[in-house]
């Protein structure tokens, strides 16, 4: 074989080379594009719920197996309102907040000086958060907000009456706290009003 037979073949086998090389680099770039963007996803799936995200998922979780002990088992589209109320009662034998009785002489004290035998109870601001979670997961859940039992007027109503049942029983004044606020708004008003008021005189001295 002549010499520039064996340059040309050594010339041909060392393109060839490079062109493998180059097609494995390439390949192991891909490669690399991938993992990064692989490991992204993986780590955002790990990611931990917040801790509203944690509390909602056990608040449906709870609910959903209260309903199933119900006898008979009660499906999720067949839940309504009265459910959600009986739920909320029988979580009072959970609660730990003390609501005196119409009977007991700490009725009405903030501070009561010794204990009494009054039932506990779930707080109403305890209630009402939980109603607010519960609401969300129906609906991302697939529920429709049109039929959403913790969106129920009668809930709302329970709420309330419990609200005013605790702050009565536990001397909480809710309604001093309103009228405070309301005080307020009523001087920032007045200042506003009185405010515009002057405006008119200050133009037409100036006209």
């Amino acid at each position: 074989m002549s010499v520039s037979g064996d340059r040309r073949k050594e010339s041909a086998e060392g393109s060839s080379s490079r062109s493998q090389i180059a097609i494995a680099t390439t390949a192991d770039q891909q490669q690399q594009q991938v993992v990064p963007a692989a490991g992204a996803a993986a780590a955002a799936a790990a990611a931990p719920l917040s801790r509203y995200e944690s509390q909602k998922r056990r608040d449906w979780n709870t609910f959903g197996q209260y309903l199933k002990n119900q006898s008979p088992p009660v499906s999720l589209p067949q839940c309504n309102c009265n459910h959600v109320l009986d739920f909320l009662r029988y979580l009072d034998q959970f609660g730990k907040t003390k609501v005196h009785l119409h009977g007991c002489v700490f009725f009405g004290q903030p501070d009561p000086p010794a204990p009494c035998t009054c039932p506990l109870r779930q707080a109403w601001g305890s209630l009402d958060a939980l109603i607010g979670r519960l609401r969300a997961a129906y609906e991302e859940h697939g529920g429709s907000p049109e039929t959403n039992p913790f969106g129920n007027g009668a809930i709302r109503v329970y709420l309330r009456e419990v609200k005013e049942c605790q702050a009565k029983a536990r001397g909480i004044p809710y309604k001093k706290k309103k009228k405070k606020r309301n005080s307020n708004q009523l001087k920032a008003i007045s200042s506003h009003d009185h405010h515009h008021q002057d405006q008119p005189k200050i133009l037409k001295q100036s006209s």
